[in-house]
């Protein structure tokens, strides 16, 4: 009888047809044009969907075409995968029967591995699909698998792959539930007799050892090992450690290690450390013990071609057992050695990879490797209990704590201190010949080892502390004093590169050792002209430290002095002009100002002089100078600021003027002009700004208050009203002409976001939120875009700000304010709704959808009244707007819409003065919104915006439940409601849930279970875990 009987049965010239194809497409030397490729791979496909194509896999397999064989084996797996549904389930016993016969056939023939491992996958798929379920036809699959391939003659080799392939298929298999536990199971009960596969496969005696069946059991092995219990990966390790010894023979009686046996034994103990259940530092007795001891005999001298699998067994031995290395730094206990000395010896030899020489990138790949381990060992140091150490027999003893400690800390701060020196050696860069012989990837390459570096480096100062900062400094005095002209600066530059990647860790407090780095013994010895890569640091190191100078009294003290941030400000100010360092010393400048505003006002004649002095430095970088002028200008009284800041902003202003004025004449270089003096705007008006957080206005200080009323006296003299003036003229003129330019658009939304502030924040060159609302609603009128919408949204919230004396009673927004926006929204609701009203536009247009929305609830939230003061017609448009967003699958869009319906309903309901509004909207809009929201419970809405249609439910519900009933019952029950998997009982049981909750929890609980309901989603794994997010 045929075995594939039960499959369609294709002719003979139909078999052929396809074999041909993929001998068009695949055949060894075929030269067929991308087109042709892609159009029979798309036949090809056709094929193989149609149910005739089961008939294709005893064909194919038997073709003598390897191309043919592989798309035989494929096919069947796609099948079962894919198309299982279809299959007749009476014939699936015939199948696996067929399947097993196949693949038996095809590894005796001899058949490539590629074409076995589809046939592999096969099988497990076919498995996936029979072997799980309350009835079970394949019990133990997988023993009974292996059982029959041994039994037809299958190599040890190809089982072990087999095997590998059943591993990988399970775990990314999407089981849940009952079906998961049984194949997790059948895995369990396999366990057994893959370890002893395994432990015979690379126990052979020298005679009957075969490679490819070594790899196969160590692939087999990796590919196990999440799945092993401890009592089955324990006896595989002594055999994997001993794997990695050198052999002795005649020509090599010390021993040589061979490549093709250690490194794929190492490969199998890197993943147990990780991967198994021995990882994150259990089993120290049995993996952590015996791997020290190996490298203790063998850890030294090892040849390149195994150096970086070595390296990667030290790396996951160190992150596998950080806290044990931590704890036994000092132990005295034999294991055979101490464990003191084996840690030890471990600590040796990977800061030897860390210290490898030459440089990362270029003549090694391995030092990078080793850093993760240092952040992880001084974390575990800090956990570090001391308690009863256990000797060899198991014997608890007390140790002397304050001695160990003492001693622990002495190893690890000489650890530690190696480390820093060596990092710093290693992030010397090369002279400029060796340099001019790197490529661009190898460059960049060892930058970011270098901030790598810089990383490790601050675990190293959490351990040495000011020890490290006393090593940094004394290197930089003796080789600044001891350098010829001639020497190069790569090594003060590496040091300097070190003790600004420590910044973050470093105290805020004077610190006696950066007060001798930025003191005439270092900076003050530095180079200020040429050498452009140290003063490149340098600048680097001083914008980093900026904070630190705030430290430095106004008076000299032995260990602090005032003149250490002038001359540090004259260093940065020497590189403005030079096109190299310009950026950087720019960006020190901003910081070293903005951090120091009030050491530094008592010089703001010295930054005049600077200000004078901006002719050579391009207008890139001109902004962040002026910046730190500003910020500089700040801190002096509010009636002294007025001559500075005239001087500062009216030559920016009168530029940006001549800019427009040239539009026409030459557009693309006005353009830039613009952008740049916009930009440079935006510098000068943060650096006015205030450094206090604004949030705490409510708390000012007295003296705080009288600080903001001098700067409204001062906001008051002629010359600050007619700059002003002149700035608003520039800008409304700017928005005119520019306005739909995306780039102006970015550098107007910067500068309109800068230059406008809280009444707490104000500066002398705040401009009113009012008069620039209504030129952001002009800009809408050109261009609708999300960035006047934002910035809409974040006006409207100042032209009504919180005054700075708590009430306790609330008032509405002023008159002022109301009729801002009485002019604004209007057109603002016109601009959006007309743009948003045409087919397709709100899902092609997501972010102007959800600024709109989110500038709607900020109306709403403040100045709901305004929505009932609109012609007649507009609010019905805007809802009608809303409630359409709600079926968007765009999720920003749709909780944008979500959160301002809840507002409004939410502050119309709570408004005295709007009388019965809150009846009307109801009444007129109610049932729709409803209607969206249960839609969207149901399935329109994307899964992960659901939580916010449950809190606008809620919402309605809290304000109008009797009116909430009515219409959940409608609309559920209704013939038009659309199609899910909810019943009638469940769709009861959600409105008495909701109806009858009085917990907010509850009413959630029960539209999520609804939810799950609905979407065919309850009791799944995907159901369960979304509905918990």
């Amino acid at each position: 009888m045929n075995p594939a009987a039960f499959l369609p049965v294709l002719s003979v010239s139909d078999v052929q047809q396809a074999a041909q194809l993929i001998h068009q497409a695949y055949a060894p030397g075929a030269h067929i044009s991308p087109d042709d490729q892609r159009r029979i791979q798309q036949e090809l496909l056709s094929i193989q969907k149609r149910p005739e194509a089961w008939g294709l896999v005893v064909p194919f397999l038997e073709n003598q075409d390897p191309n043919v064989q592989f798309f035989g084996a494929h096919t069947a797996q796609v099948k079962i995968a894919r198309d299982w549904d279809s299959f007749p389930q009476d014939n699936a016993l015939q199948l696996r029967d067929l399947l097993l016969e196949l693949t038996v056939h095809a590894v005796l023939a001899g058949r490539t591995k590629v074409i076995l491992r589809k046939l592999f996958i096969a099988l497990t798929s076919l498995a996936l699909k029979i072997a799980t379920g309350g009835s079970s036809d394949w019990p133990d699959w997988i023993i009974s698998s292996v059982n029959f391939l041994s039994g037809r003659g299958v190599f040890t080799e190809y089982m072990l792959d087999f095997l590998s392939i059943v591993a990988e298929e399970i775990d990314t298999a999407a089981l849940i539930g009952p079906s998961k536990m049984q194949m997790h199971q059948s895995l369990l009960d396999a366990a057994p007799m893959v370890v002893q596969a395994i432990i015979s496969s690379i126990t052979q005696p020298k005679e009957q050892f075969r490679i490819q069946e070594f790899n196969s059991a160590l692939k087999c092995l990796q590919a196990w090992i999440p799945i092993l219990r401890g009592n089955e990966l324990t006896p595989l390790i002594p055999l994997l450690i001993n794997l990695l010894s050198p052999s002795v023979t005649p020509l090599h009686p010390e021993g040589e290690f061979d490549e093709s046996i250690f490194v794929p034994a190492s490969d199998a103990l890197q993943e147990i450390t990780s991967k198994s259940s021995l990882s994150g530092g259990a089993g120290s007795r049995t993996l952590t013990d015996p791997l020290l001891t190996w490298l203790d005999l063998y850890g030294a001298g090892f040849a390149d071609a195994l150096s970086h699998s070595f390296c990667k067994l030290l790396v996951a031995l160190g992150d596998h057992s950080n806290s044990y290395l931590a704890s036994n730094i000092v132990s005295s206990v034999y294991v055979p050695r101490t464990r003191a000395h084996l840690v030890q010896n471990f600590l040796r030899l990977i800061l030897g990879y860390t210290a490898l020489p030459g440089y990362y990138g270029v003549d090694e790949e391995e030092s990078e490797m080793t850093l993760g381990f240092w952040y992880l060992f001084q974390e575990s140091l800090w956990s570090v209990e001391y308690d009863l150490e256990e000797d060899e027999e198991g014997n608890r003893q007390p140790p002397q704590e304050t001695d160990k400690e003492k001693e622990q800390w002495a190893v690890v701060k000489a650890v530690y201190s190696e480390l820093v020196q060596v990092l710093k050696r290693k992030v010397i860069w090369p002279d400029r010949t060796v340099l001019s012989g790197w490529g661009k990837d190898q460059r960049d390459k060892y930058q970011v080892y270098r901030r790598d570096v810089g990383d490790t480096l601050i675990n190293a100062y959490y351990i040495l502390r000011n020890d490290m900062l006393a090593y940094y400094l004394n290197d930089l005095i003796e080789h600044v004093s001891a350098r010829n002209d001639s020497d190069g600066w790569e090594d003060i530059e590496a040091t300097l590169h070190c003790i600004m990647s420590i910044q973050e860790a470093i105290p805020l407090e004077d610190n006696p050792f950066l007060a001798r780095l930025f003191g005439h013994e270092v900076l003050g010895r530095l180079p200020r002209t040429g050498q452009d890569r140290i003063r490149r640091t340098t600048l680097g190191l001083i914008g980093t430290y900026a904070s630190w100078f705030t430290t430095q009294s106004l008076t000299s003290t032995p260990t602090s002095s005032p003149t250490l941030l002038m001359n540090t400000v004259s260093y940065v100010v020497a590189a403005l002009p030079e096109q190299m360092l310009c950026l950087s010393a720019a960006n020190s400048l901003r910081d070293l100002c903005d951090a120091n505003r009030t050491a530094l006002a008592p010089h703001i004649g010295a930054f005049a002089e600077l200000h004078a002095g901006l002719t050579g430095i391009p207008d890139t970088e001109k902004c962040k100078v002026l910046q730190s002028i500003a910020s500089v200008i700040q801190a002096l009284p509010p009636e002294e600021e007025i001559p500075p800041v005239q001087a500062i902003v009216s030559p920016v202003v009168e530029k940006l003027v001549q800019a427009l004025q040239s539009s026409t004449q030459l557009p693309e270089e006005a353009r830039t002009m613009i952008v740049v003096q916009l930009q440079t705007l935006t510098g000068v008006a943060k650096g006015l700004t205030r450094t206090t957080d604004s949030l705490l206005i409510l708390e000012e200080s007295p003296e705080e208050q009288v600080e903001v009323e001098r700067v409204r006296q001062a906001r008051k003299d002629y010359r600050m009203i007619k700059l002003r003036e002149d700035l608003f003229t520039a800008i409304r003129n700017t928005v005119d002409m520019w306005s739909t330019d995306a780039g102006v658009s970015d550098a107007l939304s910067e500068l309109f976001r800068s230059i406008t502030a809280l009444p707490s924040d104000m500066t002398l060159l705040s401009l009113p939120a009012g008069p620039l609302l209504e030129l952001v609603c002009f800009a809408s009128q050109r261009q609708l875009t999300a960035i006047w919408l934002t910035l809409a949204n974040m006006l409207i919230i100042q032209v009504d700000p919180p005054t700075l004396i708590p009430s306790t009673l609330k008032s509405g927004p002023n008159v002022e304010a109301q009729t801002v926006l009485s002019n604004v929204l209007p057109a603002l609701l016109q601009t959006s709704l007309t743009a948003l009203g045409h087919p397709g536009a709100m899902e092609s247009n997501p972010d102007i959808v959800q600024a709109f929305f989110s500038c709607m609830d900020t109306v709403a939230k403040n100045f709901v009244a305004a929505f009932y003061r609109l012609q007649p017609g507009a609010l019905d448009t805007l809802m009608r707007c809303a409630i359409g967003s709600l079926s968007l699958q765009e999720r920003y869009s749709l909780v944008s819409a979500c959160t301002f319906l809840a507002a409004l309903i939410s502050k119309t309901a709570n408004s005295d003065e709007l009388g019965d509004a809150s009846a009307m909207l109801i009444q007129a809009h109610g049932r729709p919104i409803m209607r969206a929201i249960l839609c969207g419970f149901a399935s329109v809405a994307p899964r992960s915006a659901t939580v916010n249609l449950i809190e606008l439910l809620m919402t309605l519900n809290s304000r109008h439940p009797a009116e909430t009933r009515a219409w959940m019952n409608e609309i559920l029950f209704a013939d038009d409601f659309v199609q899910s998997k909810a019943g009638p009982d469940a769709k009861k049981a959600f409105i008495k849930a909701v109806v009858s909750s009085r917990s907010p929890k509850k009413t959630r609980d029960s539209a999520q279970q609804f939810i799950l309901v609905a979407r065919g989603l309850e009791g799944s794994s995907f159901g369960y875990a979304s509905g918990s997010m």
